[in-house]
C-alpha cells in the first residue's frame, strides 16, 4: 500500500515577538496561511522496521536530520508500530526560506503514516506530536490560516484571505531561524504590527486591508545582517506588487498581486535578482 501527502509552504502575513520566554523560546503572534508551492510524500510500507528516505534534492539530509524522517520516528515509537516505511520526498520547497519547507514535510509524514498505518490518531494528537517536532509543524498538519499564539502552537482556525497571486522570491542565501532569534530584542521594535488589524481585513475579505496590514518584527533583525533582502523588497514594490513582506526569518520575500496580468512582468524583472521565483496562488 502507498499514500501520498502534499506538504504546501506557508507564508506569515503578520508576525510579532512579544517576548523571550523563560524556556527559551519567544511568545509570538502570527497569521500564517499556506499557497500552492508544495512537497509532495509518497509512503510505503517495508517489511523490515526501518525508516528510508530518498529524494530528488541532493541538498537535504535524508537521516534523522530531515524532519520528515524524525516525524517517522516519532510515530512509530509513540504508537509502537514495528513496520518501517520508505518515504519519497518530491522536494519544490525551497530550504531555509523562511516556507516551512520542513515542519510541512513532517505534518504530511503524520498524516499519511496515520493513514498508511491506520492509526485512527487524531487531528488534536497529530498537532500535539507536531509541537514535539517544531513550531510550526501544528500549523502545517491543518493548514487553512490561522492566528499562531504561544511559540506557535497554539491556532486559532479563521477564514482564508481572498483569492490572490502570490510571488515568492528567495535570494541565493540560507538564514537561521535560531540566529534571527537569538539576535531579536522585543523592546527594541518601534512599531508593532496590528493582528486585529490583519483579522478585519481578511474577515472582510478586504485585499487592500490585507496588504496594508502586513507585517514582520523579524525583518528588523534579517534586513540589517542581509542587504540583499531588503533590496529584493525594494524591487517588488517597484515592479508592481501591492503588498511585499518577508516570510518568518526569511530572506524569502513574497509579493501579493491582485491581477494576474501583472504576474509576467513581476516574475521576469525578479529574475534578474534571483533563480528562485515562483508565481502561485493562497491556497483557499
Amino acid at each position: 500500500m502507498k499514500v501520498y501527502e502534499k506538504a504546501p509552504a506557508k507564508i506569515n502575513l503578520m508576525l510579532d515577538v512579544l517576548r523571550k520566554r523563560e524556556d527559551g523560546f519567544h511568545e509570538v503572534e502570527m497569521v500564517m496561511t499556506m499557497v500552492d508551492l508544495a512537497d509532495r510524500l509518497e509512503m510505503e510500507e517495508l517489511p523490515r522496521d526501518t525508516i528510508i528516505i530518498s529524494s530528488q534534492a541532493g541538498y537535504i539530509p535524508l537521516d534523522e536530520k530531515n524532519l520528515a524522517f524524525q516525524a517517522a520516528k516519532l510515530i512509530k515509537e509513540r504508537y509502537e508500530v514495528r513496520q518501517g516505511v520508505y518515504i519519497h520526498l518530491d522536494k519544490k520547497i525551497p530550504v531555509a526560506a523562511g516556507l516551512a519547507g520542513g515542519s510541512s514535510d513532517a505534518a504530511a509524514a503524520l498524516r499519511g503514516l496515520n493513514r498508511l498505518w491506520r492509526l485512527n490518531i487524531s487531528e488534536q494528537e497529530l498537532q500535539a506530536l507536531g509541537s514535539e517536532l517544531g513550531s510550526d509543524v501544528p500549523f502545517c498538519v491543518t493548514g487553512g490560516t490561522a492566528i499562531a499564539r504561544g511559540r506557535g502552537e497554539k491556532l486559532e482556525h479563521i477564514s482564508n484571505p481572498p483569492q490572490c497571486w502570490v510571488v515568492l522570491a528567495k535570494p541565493p542565501i540560507n538564514v537561521s531561524t535560531a540566529d534571527v532569534y537569538g539576535r531579536f530584542r522585543a523592546n527594541r521594535i518601534e512599531k508593532h504590527p496590528s493582528l486585529a488589524s490583519m483579522i478585519d481585513a481578511i474577515e472582510s475579505q478586504s485585499f487592500h486591508g490585507i496588504c496594508e496590514n502586513l507585517g514582520n518584527v523579524l525583518e528588523d533583525v534579517t534586513l540589517p545582517m542581509h542587504p540583499e533582502v531588503q533590496q529584493l523588497k525594494e524591487a517588488m514594490i517597484r515592479l508592481g506588487a501591492e503588498g511585499v513582506l518577508m516570510s518568518g526569518s526569511g530572506p524569502t520575500v513574497f509579493g501579493l498581486v491582485s491581477k494576474e496580468s501583472k504576474i509576467a512582468r513581476i516574475y521576469n524583472g525578479l529574475r534578474g535578482f534571483c533563480k528562485e521565483v515562483y508565481a502561485v496562488r493562497i491556497l483557499t
